[in-house]
């Protein structure tokens, strides 16, 4: 993938202002385009834009091919007719600093169900045949995933009678969970209703999106999305497919997903997501991988692999170990998927997560098809108890060209908050990298540092995650590896906005020979 030197900023939509308790595609997603092509920057990398599941993690969504039902702006549905400006006119008291998920979706959810019936009444021509023609072309995920959605909501209510998290192999009658002919038939009718409104609700948020993408393509802004390597376990892809997952005959998971005992953790992740079933996904020619590339490169313009190291070898669980400590590392056919991914669908914009412990095989995966990888600074200036490590990859001195550069990313502490609870050799590492040995950098300048060190970096691409360029501390953090709940969250305020935050990146953007536009 060619790639010119230009920067940009991480942000998930979720963390944009607005009145509704949760960044949405309205007037401020614009504002927010407006702003980086004002600052002279080419990139805005999100996150995964699936419908959220346990955890309301991005990465656990309930579909890979569906986007995410929160994010759909309420103003443009009054706009377009399918409510009132009495509808949303007096929203509760939300959190202006964090999402609050149930509450926004208790509020949310009627009133996005309130609006796709309108639409199913009373929508002009023009608007049915537009919808008419995205469930034709969608069809190939979207029948599914809205009866999934529709089932769920009703076979949901049997787990929370008994306090528990409902999935689809565990609470539903067996012949709709084995997907039996005559049980899909019989729902399909049942649940008609629902099913088209999950339909519009989908409709409602690729027509926001699109609307979205061009706009920000039209002022120079390039989308960098994002694929789980895994899907989770109570979605529609696995119910849907599941000879392409390693189940057992109910569709429970025979083996999960993780990573081994590390440095971080003495007993590793268990991330819990199904394994995929490589040999039946290469006997059908990688078909339904090829569908999720192809739907993910219809949002956005470049494409992140996450966990991208899984694609030559990856840490299989047995799924009634309670950790990751019991596993082993099984291969995945990576050079015969990629080779039959440039066969059917060409030279892809793809970008790779390759960060961690990368054995030398993945790293003649990722180059011999020339993916761009990641350098984390963070990663170059912890754990440094030993001393500074001049191989250690993440150091500016190591970077090469074909790679991003970040100061952190989603998983990451923000630079503030990271830096404040390093300990002291820690920080007189980083001092004397960097040739401060005799002007001390106090805890309020580590985020400018780093900063800098990203943007004159080699790495043709530079991301900035937002909460840095606002200099927040460990409050603003957006995830935790390893903590189930309480992530996702963060939001900026509408104020952070401003000249000042603008000419800073545009400064940078000329004085590191990153400007675009």
């Amino acid at each position: 993938m060619e790639m010119k030197r230009v920067s940009g900023i991480l942000l998930h939509p979720t963390s944009l202002p607005g009145p509704h308790g949760i960044g949405d595609l309205g007037a401020e997603a614009y504002r927010f385009v407006d702003f980086l092509a004002g600052g002279k920057q080419a990139l805005w990398q999100i996150l995964p834009l699936g419908p959220t599941g346990v955890g309301d993690s991005p990465y656990a969504a309930v579909s890979s091919f569906a986007g995410n039902p929160l994010l759909i702006s309420l103003d443009k549905l009054v706009e377009a007719g399918d409510l009132t400006e009495e509808d949303i006119a007096n929203p509760p008291e939300f959190d202006i600093d964090r999402v609050r998920y149930e509450p926004v979706t208790a509020w949310k959810k009627p009133l996005l169900e309130k609006a796709a019936r309108t639409f199913l009444n009373q929508a002009s021509e023009t608007r049915q045949e537009q919808f008419k023609a995205f469930c034709a072309e969608q069809a190939y995920w979207l029948d599914d995933f809205a009866l999934f959605l529709a089932l769920k909501e009703g076979f949901d209510a049997n787990a929370k009678f008994e306090n528990a998290i409902g999935t689809w192999n565990v609470y539903w009658p067996e012949d709709i969970r084995l997907r039996h002919e005559n049980a899909l038939h019989y729902w399909r009718e049942r649940k008609d209703e629902a099913i088209a409104i999950n339909k519009v609700i989908q409709f409602y948020f690729y027509q926001q999106w699109w609307a979205l993408r061009w706009y920000a393509n039209q002022h120079g802004v390039t989308i960098v999305g994002d694929i789980p390597i895994f899907v989770a376990e109570d979605s529609a892809d696995v119910w849907a497919d599941r000879d392409l997952f390693l189940l057992d005959n109910q569709g429970r998971p025979t083996v999960v997903a993780g990573i081994p005992p590390d440095y971080f953790s003495q007993t590793g992740q268990r991330w819990g997501n199904p394994l995929y079933n490589w040999h039946n996904m290469e006997h059908r020619g990688f078909r339904w991988w090829l569908s999720r590339l192809r739907a993910t490169l219809n949002l956005v313009d470049v494409v992140r692999i996450d966990h991208f190291r899984a694609f030559d070898t990856y840490w299989a669980i047995p799924a009634y170990e309670p950790t990751a400590v019991h596993g082993r590392w099984d291969r995945a056919p990576g050079y015969q998927f990629f080779e039959t991914v440039k066969m059917q669908l060409g030279e892809l914009p793809i970008v790779v997560e390759d960060l961690g412990i990368i054995p030398d095989d993945v790293r003649r995966l990722r180059d011999h098809f020339n993916f761009p990888g990641m350098k984390i600074l963070q990663f170059a200036f912890s754990g440094l108890a030993g001393g500074l490590d001049p191989s250690n990859p993440y150091l500016p001195h190591n970077h090469r060209h074909n790679a991003i550069v970040y100061t952190g990313t989603h998983d990451n502490d923000t630079t503030l908050g990271w830096y404040k609870a390093l300990p002291e050799w820690d920080k007189n590492a980083i001092q004397n990298y960097l040739m401060h040995e005799k002007s001390h950098i106090w805890d309020s300048d580590i985020v400018w540092v780093l900063m800098q060190l990203a943007w004159s970096s080699v790495c043709n691409w530079s991301i900035i995650p937002m909460q840095d360029l606002l200099r927040l501390d460990s409050d603003a953090r957006m995830n935790i590896p390893g903590q189930a709940y309480g992530n996702w969250q963060w939001r900026f305020r509408a104020e952070a906005l401003n000249e000042w935050t603008e000419g800073i990146l545009r400064d940078s953007a000329y004085r590191f020979g990153r400007a675009h536009g």
